[in-house]
């Protein structure tokens, strides 16, 4: 039988969905991926939910059952696409689109739309989502959650192996050979959020192809410093973010407090600076003895990015999960598709070593077929 997972990330480039299968012995198999866009008003609408984190009840209604509606229209399409019957479907795992992530204080909550009620019916297939709710519930972060699927697929027994998923925002995932030392991971700071909000400021483009404008400005270290006293980047582990703080508010606010004059393209130079150095001060401070650094998510086609990873983090290799059997562009997706599978065979999901969780919990709530 095969899962289906679904992700919609913080750069909101798009739907990803990809069909996958588990054998018996949890063994996994990408059958077919592809990503779709969202119409442009509804993008709109998320979009401006996400950055001014306020909205009437009966939109947020409507921007939910929309989402929903593209998601569950998304994955019939590929199932078309690749005459695979609905049938044939175990369950999806959606992971919806976060507009508000906040595991901290006495009410935490990490809050996703895309109504699975509407994605099931539409499909005809069990459909899971809210993955994130029980792991706050059981005193964690809610996030990253990918790092268990990491675990899963990529660990080895040989070498200890970095996963690094940079999308709107950067995660990492540190796989130690030995099994007597804990998996870490957590959100490192901001990836493509903020390169991708000033490349639309400045030139109207939805993101920097392969990183050719960043590559043509200069690095402003006053700026860079500003930048990085931000003071998540020394905050301890287990640790989470999003939009709620690497914002164009929060960019902006950076920006006042320095006078020089920059060019744009200068700013676009600094910011993947940051993106590069806030990955690798985490690296170098939690996994110092890791020769090879797996990159996946948008952020594996900048190239500029990940020449600044190379010189930055020499003498580690830098490379992309592709070279582990899998696409940097369907990790994220094939990860909901795995919790799916964990939930239905009620099997925990999180590690609580990288959410903080007081111990392990089965992720997500079902809506049946």
């Amino acid at each position: 039988m095969y899962y289906i997972g679904v992700m919609s990330g913080t750069s909101l480039d798009g739907i990803d969905v990809a069909i996958t299968e588990f054998s018996s012995n949890g063994s996994f198999q990408l059958i077919a991926a592809n990503t779709y866009s969202f119409p442009d008003e509804l993008h709109r609408k998320i979009k401006r939910l996400i950055i001014e984190a306020h909205s009437s009840l009966h939109e947020l209604g409507c921007i939910d059952i929309a989402l929903g509606q593209l998601i569950g229209n998304s994955i019939n399409h590929l199932l078309i696409e690749h005459n695979i019957l609905n049938s044939d479907v175990m369950a999806i795992g959606s992971h919806g689109q976060t507009i508000f992530h906040y595991p901290i204080n006495d009410t935490p909550f990490s809050h996703q739309i895309g109504n699975a009620n509407v994605i099931a019916e539409l499909t005809g297939i069990t459909t899971i989502a809210d993955f994130r709710q029980r792991d706050i519930a059981a005193g964690g972060q809610g996030a990253p959650l990918v790092p268990a699927f990491h675990k899963a697929l990529f660990s080895s027994d040989t070498e200890d192996r970095v996963i690094i998923n940079i999308g709107g925002i950067s995660n990492i995932s540190y796989l130690p050979a030995s099994a007597e030392q804990p998996v870490l991971g957590f959100d490192t700071g901001p990836g493509n959020t903020l390169l991708d909000h000033w490349v639309n400021v400045q030139l109207g483009r939805t993101f920097d192809a392969y990183g050719k404008w960043a590559a043509t400005g200069k690095i402003s270290e006053q700026l860079l410093s500003t930048l990085l006293n931000e003071t998540y980047f020394t905050k301890s582990i287990p640790k989470s973010t999003g939009r709620e703080l690497f914002n164009p508010s929060w960019l902006d606010s950076m920006l006042s407090e320095f006078s020089a004059n920059l060019a744009a393209e200068d700013v676009q130079a600094t910011l993947v600076e940051l993106t590069a150095q806030s990955i690798a001060k985490h690296i170098h401070k939690y996994t110092p003895n890791s020769k090879t650094i797996f990159i996946c998510g948008g952020g594996a086609h900048n190239t500029y990015l990940l020449s600044r990873l190379q010189e930055i983090l020499e003498p580690k290799r830098i490379t992309t999960t592709e070279d582990l059997g899998l696409h940097p562009d369907w990790v994220e997706a094939s990860a909901f598709a795995w919790l799916a599978y964990r939930t239905i065979n009620k099997k925990p999901g999180n590690l609580p070593s990288v959410t903080g969780a007081e111990h392990s919990v089965v992720l997500g709530a079902i809506y049946p077929a």
